[in-house]
This record gives C-alpha cells, structure tokens and sequence, in this order.
C-alpha cells in the first residue's frame, strides 16, 4: 500500500534566533513527512523545539535554512498576502487558551474565518452551523462563551478551525487548561475528525493525549529523535 500523499515536508528545516551575541538553535535539521489523514502527536519538553516546529508549520514564521512544503506549496516562495491566505484556508488553528471573542455567540465565533474571506453569510451560518454539529454543540449556536464550560469552548474552537475545510488541524496544547472530563470531550472531537480523514497534529506533553495518536514525533534540542509509528491508538469516537 502506497504512503499517503504529505500535507506537511519539512527538509532539512533550521531555525535559529539571535539573542544578544547569541545564536540559540531552536530547530536543528528536522525532517519529515506527514500524510493527509494522519493524527500525529509532536512532544519533547521545555525547550524542545516544540513551539518553533508549530509557528513553523502553521506559516507564523520561516525557516532559517531548509524547505518547508504545505499542500505542495513552498511557503518560503509566498508573500505576506499569500501565506495570510494559506492561514486562513489551509490551516486550522486550536490553542490552549480557545481565544473565542467573548461578547460573540458560538455560531459567531466559528463565523469569523469566513468573514475574513469573504464568504457570503448565508453561506457562512450553514457552514458554521455544520461545524457546530460535528463537534456536538448544534444546540449551543447561540451560548456565549462564558455560557459554555471549558471542554464546550474548546470545542467551539475546533469547529472555527475545521469551518474552511483546512488541509491540516494544527493545535497547540488543546487540553493543557481542561480538567479531565473536558479533556475527553475534546479528544473524542479529534478521534472523529481522524476518522473523517482529516490531518491531525497536535502539540503536547501529555502522554495520555499523544496516545490517541497513531504517530507520535518527539523532539530533543531542536532534532527528531524517534518517529514511532503505531499499530493502535486510543479511541473514543462516539
């Protein structure tokens, strides 16, 4: 069976930063490929190169040597207007702090990246609406945020970043504010998303999150030290 097609290769990526006379090596040569369909979990600790490896791959900043290819596209050839667009069309976002606009609905929340690109409202409220349902909140479209609890929150957010169709879903310590109740709410959200096709890398510490993934990478002082591959993975898709 031949390899999916990559969503995300980075070859020979090095990202280094000047602090003071000092050049602090975040990303030290890291390789690879990752399929369209795969749930990919990145760890390593403080210091890793987590955090570069995520502002690289979600186009928030550039490699200082290497290639990093999106979809096919070398986002190194893009300019601001470009990758301002691959943002907000190929790439889904979900951080740790949900970031939803508090004075703003549900359904008006997961409405937002269209209305940057323009899509008609109409057009909007139904898609956003889809996305509500898949993440099972289609009866709170109209809660706010300080309506919902933190596991409906996160939620909320992750239908905002899958509302544009992405390529890839891109979150950064999903569950890092959630107790445990609100953390398997959400993770089943990922697992259904991953049974849908869609491409899931998640960054986190956590090894009982990385264990829903069937790939997990962890870093070391900016480089890969074990891609692993696994036969199962944690599931709870409901």
């Amino acid at each position: 069976m031949s390899a999916p097609p990559a969503v995300i290769a980075l070859r020979k990526v090095v990202k280094t930063y000047a602090m003071g006379e000092v050049a602090v090596h975040a990303l030290q040569g890291v390789t690879l490929d990752i399929g369209a369909g795969e749930f990919v979990a990145v760890m390593g600790a403080s210091g890793s190169g987590k955090s570069t490896l995520m502002n690289i791959l979600g186009c928030l900043d550039t490699p200082t040597r290497g290639r990093y290819l999106l979809d096919g596209v070398d986002v190194r050839l893009l300019d601001d207007a470009q990758l301002a667009e691959i943002r907000n069309q190929k790439i889904g976002f979900i951080f740790q702090s949900f970031n939803l606009i508090a004075r703003t609905t549900a359904l008006e929340n997961v409405e937002l990246p269209m209305v940057y690109a323009g899509v008609k409202a109409k057009e909007r409220r139904r898609r956003a609406m889809r996305a509500l349902t898949t993440v099972g909140l289609g009866d709170r479209v109209g809660h706010m945020p300080s309506e919902l609890s933190g596991g409906q929150q996160q939620r909320v957010a992750v239908a905002r970043a899958i509302v544009t169709d992405p390529a890839m879903v891109l979150a950064d310590e999903p569950t890092g504010n959630l107790d445990t109740a609100s953390t398997a709410e959400v993770l089943s959200v990922f697992d259904r998303l991953h049974a849908e096709g869609r491409t899931v890398v998640i960054i986190t510490h956590e090894e009982d999150v990385a264990a829903h993934a069937q790939r997990i990478i962890r870093l070391r002082d900016g480089a890969v030290v074990e891609d692993v591959r696994r036969l199962s993975a944690l599931r709870a898709v409901r």
